[in-house]
């Protein structure tokens, strides 16, 4: 009996009913760190989910390189919660402990009134918001070590604004994977206005990319992805070239849709601006797919430089990205096509209006 009179299984007992818990659960994973970090791995050894389902691009990136038995949801973390039927918990690596807290909070605050279990592995701790499973937390920080503590969420909402909170000054910030301004404060605040976001405090902003951003149509700043610092960290891994016949993808500052749009037989990806090139560029290296890339020099460092074989980037001499980049988007043809043979056509047509500035063809790459 324990001291209060309720009686207390055996710990061997006590242990079994612990695994069951957590290898019955699906985990949710959020963010490339988390497989860079190794703690997927780790935590799939120690916890054994039932499911390991992973939300965000980039994480999608670092979950494929890690080569892991991972499920893929192209949805926001809170979405991906809500279409479990079975117990699940949300694993995340903040920047630090502070941003990983905040974090939770915006995903817990999404649930509505279903509660939330989450993993943080940057202050490793369980966080149970809003009445969550206290069972599987307890589970959780049996099995990892992790101090369990029970919270409750707290969102600050105005209607028409955004907080992006964690952010540390200097980093760049995000709304929608378009590079919207660097941060000077640890809260950037965000209006919105007719369809259009403008900034608020705590942002020195990009206007390029502010206006990049409105082009794009009306933009719900309650549900917009935002984010600040890089997206990722760590290099990703360069593989062989895949065939250069089949169909190129065409990306227009919008690098984070890349998944949603490749298709199978893709053999290029066209990229227009320099941050889209510089994600577009990452999350292909590893695939093997080349990129062309239509750049103006302004990117900011976002993701670490990588390209597949076959890749070339241009830098527009007197002109905009922009303009350049949708008068390539028309001579995209909509059949398969020879990469290399492609390359060099636009190349010839561009030719005195632009420098290239990154060429990875090869003398033997195949022309049709």
């Amino acid at each position: 009996m324990c001291p209060d009179g309720v009686y207390s299984f055996p710990p061997v007992v006590r242990i079994q009913k612990m695994r069951l818990l957590t290898d019955s659960a699906v985990m949710v994973a959020h963010g490339p760190e988390l497989f860079d970090q190794g703690d997927v791995a780790w935590l799939k050894d120690v916890l054994r989910p039932k499911r390991i389902i992973v939300a965000g691009v980039m994480a999608r990136t670092a979950a494929e390189e890690s080569g892991l038995p991972v499920e893929f949801r192209a949805q926001p973390p809170s979405r991906v919660i809500l279409a479990q039927d079975d117990p699940v918990f949300l694993a995340n690596r903040g920047k630090t402990a502070e941003t990983g807290e905040i974090f939770g909070n915006i995903v817990a605050s999404r649930l509505g009134d279903r509660g939330l279990v989450h993993l943080e592995c940057s202050g490793r701790i369980i966080y149970c918001w809003n009445g969550g499973d206290e069972e599987l937390a307890g589970a959780l920080s049996h099995g990892t070590g992790f101090k369990k503590k029970s919270v409750k969420t707290s969102v600050h909402r105005q209607e028409n604004v955004r907080e992006i909170r964690g952010c540390i000054p200097g980093e760049m910030v995000y709304v929608n994977g378009i590079v919207i301004g660097r941060a000077t404060a640890d809260v950037v605040c965000l209006r919105s206005a007719g369809g259009r976001i403008e900034p608020g405090s705590g942002l020195d902003p990009k206007l390029h990319g502010l206006e990049k951003l409105s082009s794009g149509g009306n933009i719900d700043i309650s549900t917009a992805w935002c984010k600040s610092g890089q997206v990722r960290s760590t290099q990703p891994r360069i593989r062989g070239r895949v065939s250069p016949d089949g169909h190129i993808l065409v990306i227009d500052h919008c690098g984070h849709e890349i998944y949603r749009k490749i298709p199978e037989d893709c053999c290029g990806v066209l990229a227009i601006g320099d941050d889209t090139t510089e994600v577009c560029g990452h999350i292909c290296a590893h695939r093997g797919i080349p990129v062309l890339g239509i750049v103006d020099g302004d990117k900011d460092v976002i993701v670490p430089s990588a390209f597949a074989p076959g890749s070339v980037v241009v830098e527009v001499l007197y002109e905009r990205d922009d303009d350049v980049g949708k008068e390539i988007m028309d001579n995209v043809p909509d059949t398969p096509v020879c990469w290399d043979a492609w390359i060099q056509e636009i190349l010839h047509y561009l030719d005195g209006r632009v420098r290239v500035v990154i060429d990875l063809r090869k003398e033997d790459d195949a022309v049709c």
